[in-house]
């Protein structure tokens, strides 16, 4: 058929090519020899073992007793009794939860791998017992922007534990919110230091907290908190110093926090805010305060708050403020109390009561204790007490004798001749 020769040749044509390329294909394995590409590959051998080794840890490695998910760029470690970070974190992790573990000491650059853990974002520690943060224990986060390391007894915290190992040198740090509720330590592990002014130093060394926006300092007990401890947090937006035992706030500036929206001092120790501190919360723009279950002294220092309660809408539920003394004032909503309920003669609170009752038993002491000296030095004090005796006789005696030469003439002109 016509058809059918007309393909015979071409296939033909097909095939001797094909043949011609196999040929030349052959001819070239030929010439190679064996021990020339032997060379060639022990020569790239170190080449390939050094590629080998800097390429990154595989993005599905997870530690052991750990959980990840990629997806969710997440990592787990929770109650896992871990001693110490896992050093295999894969690079993509972006949240870490390391908490119920037994870390007890986070040292400098806990968190430093190759390649770095660049995309961590917010790392939470809390409940893993730590006792001891150490100065540059985040450095090489540079994406940090939460940490919390609630429910840890910290008996030591770094002044340089925020902002690295040298706060000369480094840069700000890259936090917005920092969790650091009941991380007050057992009275036998405070090393006789402050733990307001232990906390106080690591929030404003370097100024490295710049940026923070929200702060928690709950339920640690704190008594005071230290002069211009927020100068160095311009931006924050969010405090919260609830459940601490905290007197006054006199010596601590809102000034400075122009930002601040909320404000919580619930559950603290406060009798009476003063014109200072009102004035300030009052000219913060944008702050709400809260300030429930505080024990209110409702006495003529009152007043001033009282007033300002009224006028003012930065207090939040204010309706629900009551007076904790004196007695006779007990549970009356500050709210509805006018000047003349407010008097300075107040039953005085317990704890006043009791100073008063120590007072009172170190004065008995000092007294008692003033008897005992006299007891025993009696026979000195008796010895001492004649002397003086005698003496004011002797001079007694002295002024009888010349009042007697003045009252009789006749001694008088005697005692004038005498003279001549």
């Amino acid at each position: 058929m016509p058809g059918g020769c007309s393909r015979g040749p071409a296939a033909g044509d097909g095939r001797l090519r094909l043949a011609r390329l196999a040929l030349v294909l052959l001819g070239w394995v030929s010439s190679s020899s064996p021990t020339s590409s032997a060379s060639s590959f022990s020569s790239s051998a170190p080449y390939l073992a050094s590629a080998a080794s800097a390429q990154p840890p595989l993005p599905d490695q997870c530690p052991a007793l750990c959980e990840c998910s990629e997806a969710a760029r997440t990592v787990k470690c929770v109650n896992r009794n871990l001693t110490e970070v896992p050093t295999d974190l894969p690079p993509y992790v972006r949240n870490l939860f390391l908490t119920g573990n037994q870390l007890a000491v986070l040292p400098a650059g806990a968190f430093a791998r190759r390649p770095p853990l660049a995309e961590l974002a917010a790392l939470n520690l809390s409940g893993s017992r730590l006792d001891e943060v150490r100065a540059g224990a985040f450095e090489h986060l540079p994406s940090l922007r939460q940490l919390d390391l609630s429910h840890n007894p910290l008996a030591y915290l770094s002044p340089f534990a925020f902002s690295g190992s040298n706060a000369s040198i480094s840069a700000p740090s890259p936090l917005v919110e920092l969790i650091l509720n009941h991380i007050v330590p057992p009275d036998d592990k405070r090393q006789n230091r402050s733990f307001e002014g232990m906390v106080a130093a690591a929030l404003v060394a370097g100024g490295a907290l710049q940026g923070l926006h929200r702060l928690e300092l709950a339920s640690n007990h704190f008594i005071y908190l230290p002069r211009d401890v927020l100068a160095q947090l311009p931006s924050l937006r969010y405090l919260d110093l609830s459940n601490n035992s905290l007197v006054s706030l006199t010596y601590v500036s809102f000034r400075n926090l122009t930002h601040l929206e909320s404000l919580h001092l619930e559950d603290n120790a406060l009798k009476v805010l003063h014109n200072g501190t009102l004035a300030e919360l009052q000219g913060l723009p944008h702050v709400r305060v809260f300030l429930d279950s505080n024990p209110w002294v409702c006495d003529c220092h009152m007043a001033d708050m009282m007033t300002w309660l009224k006028q003012t809408e930065v207090v939040q539920g204010k309706d629900r403020l009551t007076c904790a003394f004196p007695e006779k004032m007990r549970n009356r909503v500050l709210l509805e109390l006018n000047s003349a309920d407010l008097d300075c003669d107040p039953i005085l609170p317990p704890s006043l009561q009791t100073s008063y009752v120590f007072l009172g038993i170190v004065l008995a002491l000092i007294g008692a204790i003033f008897l005992l000296v006299l007891y025993l030095n009696r026979k000195g004090i008796k010895k001492w007490m004649h002397n003086i005796r005698d003496a004011c006789r002797d001079h007694m005696e002295g002024y009888h004798y010349r009042y007697e030469i003045n009252a009789d003439p006749r001694l008088t002109n005697l005692s004038s001749n005498s003279d001549v």
